[in-house]
């Protein structure tokens, strides 16, 4: 561990724990106004409200977990455990969902399964004139465009983990007489239980703090309702009572995660390791799985893609294509460059903390930081809302609020690749800078921020593409005529003007593509 002079640990001290009173104290205040609210207030919206929306929302996250659940383990089993022509193109294909942002995807399939659309007239065709589908806007709506937006979350932790996956254990128990069907659910499936939940809890975390795809949907969840309480009714109290509520819930979920986590361990401890081999496939065989890998990767990005392709080449899209959405265009990318490299200056000195002192105050302040995975985009706005129309009301309406509620939403995944590239560098490099004559400050500039550059510029892209696709937060809290893409994606969609909003849409699939490369690539899995 290196020494450093105390004028320097100070310094760096006072700027981690302003970094984790940046993201405490909103969270803190908006929990206070909620505990403070009038008596009345509480007992409208649980004899109102809340029933309602902890029913649509528990269920919700439970029905997308289910067909999310079911979606990624047989993509990820197709893919490592059968080998058939087009295999590897359909390996990174079934990954780019994840440059989809829901409200996109809720966008196409408000369209496809829209009364009137091309689904229900594919449908009547067949059926029968007054034949109908299910409508886009109802739970099963909501809950097929979500599941086919996350379900990569789960296929992705269960591809890793049946790429190393010891067969030896299924060749035991296929010698003591057990059937493929009895070797699948109790010894794969066991040991492959801790990668399916984690990813089953992000699916959930995701659907209990997304925004875009229920307020688009038109379906009552706890988010969709503080923006309502925000916007429509202007009632902060009855918002904040909701983002506690919401809080909860998302804390509740991921705790439940962890404790699944510690409780079922699952060992792979024989002495001899044998990877998994692929199964050949015949022609039908071949046909099968690739049908079935089609129709699940054209439902949730192909078909959309085309259709967003189509829509901004009508002469109605191409007519806007000006100099105001050229500007819609430099605002997302503005304020992502913003944030992004805001959180990365935030979040260097907490990593760098808790990797090279890890003493209960840098630790504490580092594990502080991440306090913003329970908070969706609704409850950071909201918190950054009240917080400056308190403290400092001359800053609302201005960009600043908005580079704050960012970096409170966005700053964890950018410590998920900073602090591990930092733990990667071993303190005897900075030990041996330290006694050729560098000071602590010239050892950081010199040698420690070189050698994590890479951790460094993977956590700022991701933080900027995420800004990119960022939605409540800037509906809530953007300056008065400052629109980005994604806004213009909610508002064209809202009057279900599809040309208009179709360039936007598709820019912000497209510049979401890099970020899958990082995922995929050796120097993502570096850092």
């Amino acid at each position: 561990m290196i020494a450093v002079r105390p004028s320097s640990l100070s310094s760096l001290q006072l700027v981690a724990l302003a970094s984790a009173a940046l993201v405490l104290l909103p969270l803190i205040y908006v929990m206070t106004l909620a505990l403070s609210a009038d008596p009345d207030v509480w007992y409208r919206l649980w004899t109102t409200r809340v029933p309602e929306l902890l029913w649509n929302t528990s269920t919700l996250a439970g029905a997308v977990a289910l067909l999310a659940l079911a979606l990624g383990v047989s993509t990820a089993w197709i893919v490592t455990r059968f080998e058939f022509p087009g295999r590897r193109i359909w390996e990174v294909a079934l990954v780019l969902p994840l440059a989809m942002p829901t409200y996109v995807l809720a966008y196409v399939y408000n369209y496809l399964l829209g009364f009137g659309g091309p689904a229900e007239q594919l449908w009547q065709s067949l059926a029968g004139p007054q034949a109908r589908i299910f409508s886009p806007q109802s739970f099963w709506g909501a809950t097929l465009v979500m599941a086919l937006d996350t379900f990569p979350f789960i296929y992705l932790l269960t591809r890793s983990a049946l790429l190393s996956f010891n067969v030896s254990f299924e060749e035991v128990a296929r010698t003591c007489g057990a059937s493929p069907l009895r070797r699948t659910l109790s010894v794969t499936l066991p040991l492959l239980r801790p990668s399916i939940v984690a990813g089953v809890a992000l699916v959930i975390l995701y659907v209990v703090s997304d925004f875009g795809a229920v307020s688009l949907l038109r379906y009552q969840t706890l988010t969709y309702a503080v923006f309502q309480q925000m916007t429509g009714q202007l009632d902060n109290q009855a918002a904040s009572i909701l983002s506690l509520l919401l809080v909860v819930l998302a804390l509740l979920f991921l705790l439940t995660e962890r404790w699944f986590r510690r409780k079922s361990r699952f060992y792979q401890t024989a002495g001899r390791y044998r990877a998994p081999k692929r199964i050949p496939c015949n022609w039908l065989q071949t046909a099968g799985l690739t049908t079935s890998l089609a129709v699940i990767v054209g439902a949730s990005f192909g078909i959309p893609v085309s259709l967003l392709i189509m829509w901004s080449l009508s002469p109605e899209a191409l007519a806007i294509l000006d100099a105001r959405f050229f500007g819609f265009v430099w605002n997302s990318a503005l304020l992502a460059t913003l944030a992004a490299t805001a959180a990365v200056l935030v979040g260097l000195p907490l990593a760098y903390l808790a990797s090279r002192k890890p003493t209960w105050l840098n630790t504490g302040c580092l594990q502080a930081a991440y306090a913003g995975y329970v908070l969706p985009g609704p409850v950071a706005a909201l918190a950054v809302l009240v917080l400056f129309l308190k403290v400092l009301p001359f800053f609302y309406g201005t960009v600043l609020v908005l580079i704050v509620a960012y970096v409170l939403h966005f700053l964890p995944a950018g410590l998920q690749s900073l602090e591990p590239s930092i733990q990667q560098i071993t303190p005897n490099v900075e030990e041996v800078a330290r006694t050729l004559g560098l000071s602590a400050r010239e050892t950081v500039r010199q040698v420690t921020l070189p050698l994590i550059r890479n951790g460094v510029i993977v956590a700022w892209v991701l933080i900027f593409l995420q800004t990119m696709k960022e939605l409540p937060a800037t509906l809530l809290l953007r300056p008065v005529g400052f629109d980005t893409l994604a806004i213009r994606v909610w508002l064209e969609a809202s009057e279900e003007y599809y040309q208009l909003g179709a360039p936007s849409a598709l820019l912000i699939v497209l510049v979401g593509l890099p970020a899958l490369g990082l995922l995929l690539s050796r120097d993502w899995r570096a850092a």
